[in-house]
């Protein structure tokens, strides 16, 4: 296992710790820079367009920080040098606390939600990779969640993705994908369930429109087909839904995600947020208590210089796509990767697009939600 974690790492190219930050362009009109193609990134979003910085320093103790590169040191694939930047944005299923509605508390949490995003140089666009949770994939030796207790989880050949957070928290996380992709995140950001339906509350709701009815028992949610503005509950159980549309696999879910992505854009462009100071910093608030970020994120000064670099990225900006999967060869429940997925990865490596052959491969690219929400 480690000899391939270091086979791929051999042909990347060095860059400078943390990387240049892209040129900035001059924002077209009402084009604010906090406009990224995320929901588990609207907190970083949110702070990036707003006149007021002064105010976001007091807003430094709702962050959590994890010091990733202490953790992996040097295990790590090489920064490539080429302006661009990769993060890794998970959605953490724990069913502790506020979030113990959704079901029963087992003592761990997993990663619901995985993308990677990927900036290309001159921060003037993205491409946004969605991971299945349930993809088979070679997870590295990863330490405890506490990092002193306990013994570390040894490097397995097949492990369920999501698996990788409940083992090892966010550095586990990050190791496995480093691992799979030969890439290095720069950045790293998650946003639980609670935070992520109390910041949506705050922005005043999500307008959608279903083209069938969406039913879920599991997520809480009963859509009739039609218009709707989703409060902070709904709009958790439609990026949540596997039951209520298709059958029922992760990749239906994560094309109402996409879609719901889209919706949240349009909706955070209607608020008026700039010319409201006090409903920004509401929102600022409820959205750094819901962000665990890496530690060089974990400020309030650095988090608006790392969001102030993507004022030139909107939505028509961002490309998503689902990795290219197909049912894996052990278990029909799982899914695995295809040999296309080595075609997504030395493209972010390189700074290039994604090439057709890979987007139009897997399982992933039709589904039976695609068109439901709009």
């Amino acid at each position: 296992m480690a000899d391939e974690s270091r086979g791929t790492r051999a042909g990347a190219r060095r860059r400078r710790p943390g990387g240049p930050r892209g040129r900035r362009r001059k924002p077209r009109e009402r084009r604010k820079g906090w406009r990224i193609a995320l929901w588990t990134t609207t907190a970083v979003v949110v702070l990036g367009g707003s006149g007021i910085g002064y105010a976001y320093f007091k807003l430094n103790g709702n962050l959590h920080g994890v010091d990733i590169n202490s953790a992996l040191g040097t295990d790590r694939p090489d920064n490539v040098d080429n302006g661009s930047q990769d993060i890794l944005v998970l959605g953490s299923d724990s069913r502790a606390g506020d979030n113990d509605k959704y079901g029963r508390d087992e003592g761990s949490s997993r990663s619901d939600t995985a993308m990677i995003v990927h900036i290309y140089a001159g921060h003037k666009k993205a491409s946004v990779v969605s991971i299945p949770r349930d993809t088979m994939v070679p997870r590295p030796e990863c330490q405890p969640l506490d990092g002193k207790n306990g013994k570390a989880s040894p490097a397995v050949r097949r492990a369920q993705f999501n698996d990788a957070y409940s083992v090892g928290g966010a550095v586990c996380a990050v190791k496995t994908v480093e691992a799979m992709t030969g890439i290095r995140m720069d950045h790293y950001l998650e946003v639980d369930f609670a935070g992520f339906q109390k910041l949506i509350d705050k922005l005043g709701g999500v307008e959608v429109t279903t083209t069938k009815r969406i039913r879920d028992r599991w997520s809480h949610l009963d859509l009739p087909a039609g218009t709707h503005r989703l409060n902070g509950e709904q709009s958790l159980g439609l990026v949540r839904t596997r039951h209520g549309v298709g059958d029922g696999s992760d990749l239906g879910r994560i094309k109402l995600q996409q879609a719901f992505i889209k919706a949240l854009l349009d909706q955070v462009k209607s608020v008026g947020l700039f010319t409201n100071p006090a409903k920004l910093y509401g929102i600022a608030d409820t959205a750094t208590k819901a962000l665990t970020t890496d530690s060089d994120l974990a400020s309030v000064d650095k988090l608006l210089t790392f969001a102030n670099g993507l004022k030139g990225i909107g939505s028509e900006d961002m490309h998503m796509t689902t990795l290219p999967v197909g049912a894996d060869p052990l278990d029909k429940n799982r899914v695995a990767p295809l040999p296309e997925a080595k075609l997504v990865w030395k493209a972010l490596h390189d700074d290039k697009p994604i090439p057709e052959s890979a987007l139009k491969s897997g399982e992933g690219t039709k589904t039976d939600a695609d068109g439901v929400v709009k």
